[in-house]
């Protein structure tokens, strides 16, 4: 056969354009091109939805939970609203309350005498007279023996 250009055809083809049985070059590069979009888009996407937990990581357990809740909520449900109120809730800085309300129960366990474990209240040892100096540490006290 010969290779002869039919006369209806244009004379000069475009780069893109391969011959019969050649590699396509143009497809193998938006091959790779999309690929590499999609799993920077993908890693742009999780790190954007990630924005409020890495914000409320520094705060209150309590709010840094509820943050990560609405997070994961607004992930799997694709409403966008819980995802911003997970933004505001890391942005508000909110007061606690939990450590001086366990401060105050744990002053009034111990001024009514009860205590958490199985061990017994230390009673407070009466400070010596004026008059009176104390035992030293290395030498056993007199009073205990009988």
């Amino acid at each position: 056969m010969s290779e002869a250009v039919h006369p209806t055809a244009i004379h000069h083809l475009p780069a893109f354009i391969t011959a019969p049985g050649q590699s396509d070059v143009l497809f193998n590069v938006v091959v790779i091109f999309m690929i590499l979009a999609i799993f920077a888009l993908g890693t742009f996407y999780l790190r954007l939805h990630s924005l409020p937990e890495t914000m409320a990581h520094k705060s209150h357990k309590v709010q840094y939970e509820l943050v990560a809740v609405l997070g994961l909520i607004s992930l799997l449900t694709h409403n966008n609203i819980f995802w911003i109120a997970a933004l505001i809730l890391a942005l508000i800085d909110l007061p606690d309350f939990s450590s001086p309300l366990s401060s105050v129960a744990r002053s009034l366990e111990r001024i009514a005498g009860k205590v958490d474990g199985a061990t017994e209240p230390v009673p407070a040892e009466p400070e010596p007279a004026a008059g009176h100096p104390a035992a030293p540490a290395d030498q056993p006290s007199v009073e205990g023996k009988a």
